[in-house]
């Protein structure tokens, strides 16, 4: 028997999709079902190992966190991660599958349509309940020909649909009436609910609003959504960022600069720092807002040579090694570890059409680029003992791998690596300088590991004369938590459970 069925849509990008299917993902769990969450196309860079090696969206791997469950790559058949120049890597069924102009991979999705409802149907057939999450707006008419996950996977699931709004951007009316109005009509009558998210202030203030919508749609508000902050989920891509404040955490001592790449990936990477009371966690892409900071760090990118490029354009490259020749700690992830390096190589012309780049020479690696993609989920223990990592030599450490190129060290590694996957390694992971102050790793996910972040934090703290006081413990089902919390105080839970067959 196939499992019920439920699509949250949403009227534009980052109206709230993804957390309301990790909120809707928690709560059935937590009532006893089995659920799982599905969306079958996802453009974002933020992305996810699964346990048999492949990719997916980091949105879906959040939501499947949510609802209990390890992720697969049937919750996400085709993620589009975009590249420089306009082109896009295409992952389908976990493993690259095209490199593609937009334009080009608009004339052949229609090729996906069939491997996308075969995971759906897969899903059905193992839960009790799948959550599917659409992209965008379904009202977006340019793009609704080859559409792979909005109104035509909701009409191939005979799915209800939820269509999530944004007031705290404004237009919530037209947001919602608007988009409904734009449909046609065997879509609208797939539409069973409104939902009002980020509402600031007393939701009853709101009932007249509630009232216009429901009479001039016909279509009933299952709820007004607060706006919830510091929620410590991971977010599906970049446009997070900018609502994030460009300062950081006021009076915070410790401060850490992110460089904000054009492509960068895995941005969640920070999320556990960002949850410590004594740090400040600022994303920066201009040279007067680096300043002085207690430490930088080059994240993940798509596109690495790409996006340093960038870095030199801006003068950023050069505010990053005058600042580490003059002892600031800096850390690569992934992308940011290759661009530490002395060299990156690109025989194949991966990347770019330049077989060789300069790196920033601040770590003793070179970084050749191959075809195939390193995608594992990882664990390891530290194999340094100075500088940033000092007292750490030992721990036992987590994360995921997700990268095209292989760096060969010449210096000391960061890194023992002992299992990729299912496979137990005895390989070397990242590298460190000679001061330990400068030090780079393929693991993403670092910062999640407690023990580790608090000894980094207090090697930091240590070099500015203070003592920190107790670290945050980093627990994302506590927010998954607090996050069904919320939404259970302010959704029609008993009519929702009513659209999936279910009486409550």
């Amino acid at each position: 028997m196939s499992g019920s069925v439920l699509m949250v849509q949403g009227t534009m990008s980052s109206a709230g999709k993804s957390l309301m299917v990790a909120a809707l993902c928690r709560i059935f769990k937590q009532d006893g079902l089995r659920v799982a969450p599905f969306k079958a196309q996802n453009m974002a860079l933020n992305s996810f190992a699964t346990r048999d090696g492949r990719e997916i969206g980091r949105a879906q791997a959040m939501q499947a966190d949510a609802a209990g469950v390890d992720v697969t790559v049937e919750m996400n058949p085709v993620l589009i991660k975009p590249e420089a120049d306009s082109f896009a890597q295409i992952v389908v069924m976990g493993k690259p599958w095209a490199r593609l102009p937009a334009g080009e991979y608009m004339r052949r999705r229609s090729e996906l349509w069939a491997i996308v409802t075969h995971a759906l149907d897969a899903l059905r057939a193992q839960y009790d309940v799948i959550v599917i999450e659409g992209a965008g707006s379904p009202a977006e008419l340019n793009l609704k020909r080859g559409d792979l996950v909005n109104m035509a996977i909701a009409k191939y699931a005979r799915a209800p649909v939820l269509l999530v709004g944004d007031i705290d951007r404004g237009g919530i009316f037209a947001q919602l009436i608007g988009t409904h109005s734009l449909l046609d009509a065997d879509e609208r009558a797939l539409i069973q609910g409104f939902i009002v998210n980020k509402f600031r202030g007393e939701p009853r203030l709101f009932e007249d609003g509630v009232k216009i919508l429901e009479e001039r749609s016909g279509v009933p508000v299952l709820g007004v959504m607060p706006f919830v902050r510091d929620l410590q989920i991971a977010d599906e891509d970049s446009v997070a960022l900018d609502e994030m404040p460009r300062a950081g955490r006021a009076n915070a001592p410790l401060d850490i600069v992110v460089m904000r790449l054009p492509h960068l990936s895995n941005f969640d990477d920070f999320d556990p720092l960002r949850a410590e009371s004594d740090v400040s966690v600022r994303f920066v892409d201009r040279v007067e807002d680096v300043r002085e900071p207690d430490l930088i760090i080059l994240p993940g990118t798509k596109t690495t040579i790409a996006d340093l490029k960038f870095l030199r354009a801006r003068g950023l490259a050069d505010r990053v090694g005058e600042l580490a020749r003059a002892g600031t700690p800096v850390l690569g992830v992934c992308g940011g570890y290759q661009m530490l390096g002395q060299t990156i190589l690109d025989p194949a012309r991966v990347e770019s059409s330049e077989t060789q780049v300069a790196g920033l020479a601040l770590l003793p690696v070179v970084t050749t680029f191959a075809a195939e993609k390193q995608t594992v989920r990882a664990r390891g223990n530290v194999t340094a003992n100075h500088g940033l990592f000092a007292e750490t030599r030992g721990l036992e450490i987590a994360g995921y791998e997700i990268h095209m190129g292989r760096t060969q060290v010449t210096g000391e590694a960061l890194l023992h690596v002992t299992a990729r996957g299912e496979t137990a390694t005895a390989d070397a992971d990242g590298a460190t300088d000679a001061s330990g102050w400068i030090a780079g790793t393929y693991f993403h996910g670092l910062f999640d590991n407690d023990n580790l972040r608090h000894a980094l934090l207090a090697n930091l703290a240590a070099r500015k004369n203070f003592a920190r006081g107790a670290s945050a413990r980093f627990d994302r089902a506590a927010a998954y938590n607090r996050l069904a919390q919320v939404a259970r105080l302010n959704l029609r839970l008993a009519a929702i459970y009513r659209l999936i067959g279910v009486e409550r």
